[in-house]
């Protein structure tokens, strides 16, 4: 006969009350009756779990393994079945999320019809911040951030990652020509972020290694500033896929010196307080934003 919850339920409970007829009381079974459960589980596992008196019970040794066993079985079961109880909840509440700008119009409003119409209790505030902020200051709950995270205080989840390209838009190129080879970066016109300088390294190989620090002839705080100024033809600019896919595709940007492309992709990540306890709504909003992403 195989082992069942209602077992390892009668074997723990005997432990945690000291004595059979406590451990009825709880059950709310005969002393006789739970005698006979524990004799039958013995039986299943062909050995003996408690050395009996008339004064005391001890743990045998394969007693003490079996326990260790059960609560921890018995503790997983509790929480699946508290997963899932919570999953048939519906979430509900305000919930705020922050994204630097790009991010928030190129990856996070197209969705929010959709998320929206799953989720109608939730009550959402969406805010747009180019660096991290204090989350309990802004009364934040999610924050995502793009590229490298320093901030020990924080937990962050993983949600993908997006390749650099260098883009221009055909009409520079028309005009200023293509560059061939890196070096031939420093001829053009190039855009770059102020006050973000490891945004002015470009993942290119060239004769110094993997990443060509660039000074911008014109500089701006938003990705997508830049976005615009690349699609006005003001120069070359080094962007992620997720806001620029559309304009590849539409033929607004070209991609150049894609030979030298290093295959570097920026992390995406949602990050909270790590002592922060992971409500429903924030879980289902990174659930469905991973999914489309």
């Amino acid at each position: 006969m195989e082992i069942n919850s209602d077992d390892l339920k009668t074997f723990i409970t005997v432990i945690d009350s000291g004595t059979l007829s406590a451990a009825s009381v709880h059950l709310g079974q005969t002393t006789s009756g739970v005698s006979r459960a524990l004799s039958r589980l013995e039986d299943k596992l062909s050995t003996s779990l408690l050395t009996r008196t008339t004064r005391r019970m001890e743990l045998t040794e394969e007693g003490q393994l079996f326990l260790e066993r059960a609560r921890a079985i018995l503790g997983a079961m509790e929480e699946a079945e508290e997963t899932i109880r919570i999953r048939r909840q519906k979430p509900a509440g305000r919930l705020c999320v922050d994204a630097a700008s790009p991010f928030m119009l190129h990856c996070v409003v197209p969705h929010m019809a959709e998320f929206r119409a799953l989720y109608p209790d939730i009550r959402l505030e969406l805010s747009s911040n180019d660096q991290i902020t204090d989350l309990i200051e802004h009364r934040t709950d999610i924050a995502i951030r793009i590229g490298t995270l320093i901030d020990s205080t924080l937990h962050a989840r993983p949600l993908s990652s997006s390749p650099l390209y260098v883009l221009a838009s055909p009409g520079y190129l028309s005009q200023n020509g293509t560059p061939q080879t890196p070096e031939d970066l420093a001829r053009h016109s190039l855009i770059g972020f102020a006050q973000y300088e490891l945004g002015n390294h470009w993942p290119l190989r060239h004769a110094s290694g993997n990443s060509l620090p660039i000074t911008p002839s014109i500089a701006a705080s938003s990705g997508e500033t830049l976005r615009q100024l690349a699609l006005a033809g003001q120069g070359i600019v080094c962007l992620a896929d997720f806001m620029t896919r559309g304009d590849i595709e539409a033929g607004r940007l070209v991609k150049v010196l894609e030979p030298y492309y290093t295959g570097y992709r920026q992390q995406i990540h949602a990050v909270y307080y790590r002592n922060t306890q992971l409500a429903q709504r924030i879980s289902c909003f990174l659930e469905f934003l991973q999914q489309k992403l």
